[in-house]
């Protein structure tokens, strides 16, 4: 995989040229940015940004102007080849608060080990329902130890509207959900993102997420994309890496939330 071309492809089809990731979602380029608008359960912020903007300083304050303005927290998607040098830390200065950095890994689905099956006693359920969708919320409320409301009915939402371009999958022990992720595929690009994939504490280290990477890939094939997508953790690279996965770039969700 020529790393270079594909980090190119993935700025211009997922980043420079974004589609809205749901429904009520609205992309829009405004000078030099291209940001995204969702209802307050969404993700709003900016996906991409001019490497030659002028003036860095005044296109974030306008930026943080129009988001305060409708009330919402937004993000600054930043990735480790964006320009101008040292955006990140105007953000910071602007009142953006950065979060865990995380690493951009791409793998060519041609070239990736999606053979492996769950763990004896473990089986991948594919999620088409509202009980289905409980399941991921309730993982993901135990994996990250954070609310999954806005999960919950953004899935639901894509599951109802635009079902071609979401993928959900719940690991089941018995009837006991211990990991899900989904994965969100944009057509015409040749690219789908995995995301969210989380397993709770007690059942880690058993190759379950491995299982729902090698699952969603399959999936992802049978349906006519290449490249497979991932924001990945510190601890899902090396899982990444050994499937066949290549780090690309750093990227690091800069957050600005209003004063109330």
């Amino acid at each position: 995989m020529d790393h270079a071309a594909v980090l190119a492809l993935f700025d211009r089809h997922l980043r420079e040229g974004a589609r809205p990731d749901g429904p009520g979602a609205r992309v829009e380029r405004v000078g030099a940015v291209v940001r995204q608008t969702a209802p307050a359960h969404g993700w709003n912020g900016v996906v991409w940004s001019a490497p030659e903007m002028p003036d860095a300083d005044a296109v974030i304050a306008e930026q943080i102007a129009y988001f305060t303005g409708l009330g919402r927290a937004f993000e600054w998607k930043l990735y480790g080849h964006d320009l101008p040098a040292g955006l990140g830390q105007r953000l910071a200065a602007a009142g953006f608060v950065p979060e865990p950095d995380e690493t951009l890994m791409i793998g060519d689905t041609a070239g990736l080990a999606l053979g492996t099956e769950p763990p004896a006693g473990i089986r991948v359920v594919p999620v088409t329902d509202r009980a289905g969708v409980g399941l991921v919320a309730d993982v993901h409320e135990k994996a990250f130890d954070a609310d999954a409301a806005w999960l919950r009915r953004q899935l639901l939402e894509r599951l109802d509207h635009d079902p071609d371009t979401v993928v959900a999958v719940v690991a089941l022990a018995g009837d006991t959900p211990v990991s899900a992720a989904r994965m969100e595929l944009v057509p015409g690009t040749g690219f789908a993102g995995l995301w969210g994939g989380g397993t709770v504490r007690e059942w880690r280290g058993r190759g379950i997420y491995r299982a729902l990477v090698a699952y969603r890939g399959r999936v992802a094939v049978d349906r006519g994309y290449r490249y497979l997508q991932v924001d990945a953790s510190a601890q899902s690279r090396p899982v990444l890496e050994r499937l066949g996965f290549a780090a690309l770039t750093s990227t690091t969700p800069y957050v600005y939330r209003p004063a109330r």
